[in-house]
């Protein structure tokens, strides 16, 4: 059995660009992708906390330190700088890959540093 997890999971980063003729896709600085294990180019999927709107793209690498989100092309429409995202990678996993499976996710400062990261999302109580 094959079950599709949250892979990665970037959490209220700020963007901080928003380029509609920029060829598409969402750069974000090297150093996030590098501690999420977000691969470039790989799909993602991107929920706008700000306004609602929830896209699929792909990453691009923007520069280590650079604290940059950009939002390119057609979804640029979708978000604008200031607006809240929370960016996630999902993959595919055998039943036997489960067994230790953790996500990556990383929670991000407003200036899109990083303020912690884990591998568990805490339960949710009433």
């Amino acid at each position: 059995m094959q079950c599709t997890m949250l892979k990665a999971k970037l959490h209220r980063a700020v963007v901080t660009h928003a380029e509609v003729d920029y060829e598409g896709s969402c750069a974000i600085d090297g150093h996030l992708l590098d501690l999420s294990g977000i691969l470039e180019y790989e799909q993602i999927q991107i929920y706008n906390v700000t306004n609602g709107e929830r896209f699929t793209t792909y990453a691009i690498r923007a520069e280590a330190g650079s604290h940059i989100i950009s939002v390119n092309g057609a979804a640029a429409h979708k978000a604008q700088p200031g607006d809240k995202v929370i960016i996630c990678a999902y993959a595919d996993y055998s039943s036997a890959e489960l067994i230790n499976f953790k996500p990556r996710l990383i929670y991000c400062n407003p200036d899109n540093t990083v303020s912690h990261s884990a591998n568990a999302i805490p339960v949710q109580v009433a």
